[in-house]
């Protein structure tokens, strides 16, 4: 979330693109690989991503990488310079309180209908998430936690049979992994957290949907708080 104006800024983002994967395609692992810096912060709001720059690190032509970045134009994480270029997209406190509040509503419904529609045996996977991310919260491997986390809500939503209901709520899934960011490096939040699942699961199992729907929701919107507090205390610091 935090804005930086360090001089040397552009060459420190070029080091993530050192080498590309050679299973995926050269314009899927630019996407990829953007996406993930820009994600997990080694690209920093309103830093300049300039395609030449990019293209002639990773040695390859400037389409794959003005592809890529139109593409996550699109997805609301660059913006085009009209003198050129692109920059880092950073989040507005609207921002946060419009993506919490639709993720409140289509989450809480998503769990709901997989409360009511999950079968018999269909929970095991999301027991052996929540096995896992213990085991990392246990042993300090904090960086694991919000894909383990993503994971399970995966999980969870896919149970709800609603392909249209998961791909709204996949529509943000960029913008979620950003929040699940902040909030689950703090150990106090990702004990919070693995505590909400534990309860959501309980009543999972037992079927009850207007509980469940509650507590997704109410998760959802303690974790709104979290990000809030924490972009507060972003502005405040110096630059």
């Amino acid at each position: 979330m935090r804005v930086s104006h360090a001089p040397d800024q552009e060459e420190a983002d070029l080091k993530a693109f050192a080498v590309l994967p050679e299973r995926r395609s050269l314009g899927q692992s630019v996407y990829e690989n953007l996406k993930e810096a820009i994600i997990e912060g080694s690209l920093v709001p309103e830093s300049r991503v300039v395609e030449t720059r990019f293209a002639k690190a990773l040695g390859i032509s400037r389409t794959p990488v003005r592809e890529a970045m139109h593409k996550l134009e699109r997805e609301g994480l660059l913006r085009q310079d009209p003198k050129g270029g692109f920059f880092v997209i950073g989040l507005t406190r609207a921002d946060i309180e419009e993506a919490f509040g639709i993720r409140s509503v289509l989450e809480s419904y998503a769990a709901r209908l997989a409360t009511i529609r999950h079968q018999n045996g269909e929970l095991a996977p999301l027991e052996e998430k929540l096995a896992d991310y213990e085991a990392c919260l246990e042993r300090g491997r904090v960086d694991e936690l919000p894909g383990i986390n993503t994971d399970f809500h995966n999980l969870l939503y896919g149970l709800s049979r609603s392909p249209k209901l998961v791909k709204m709520i996949n529509d943000i899934r960029v913008q979620i992994f950003r929040f699940r960011q902040v909030i689950l490096k703090i150990e106090e939040m990702a004990r919070v957290s693995n505590k909400d699942h534990r309860l959501m699961m309980a009543a999972i199992r037992a079927r009850q949907a207007d509980r469940v729907e509650q507590l997704v929701r109410e998760h959802i919107l303690r974790g709104q708080d979290i990000v809030l507090r924490e972009f507060a205390m972003e502005l405040a610091r110096p630059s």
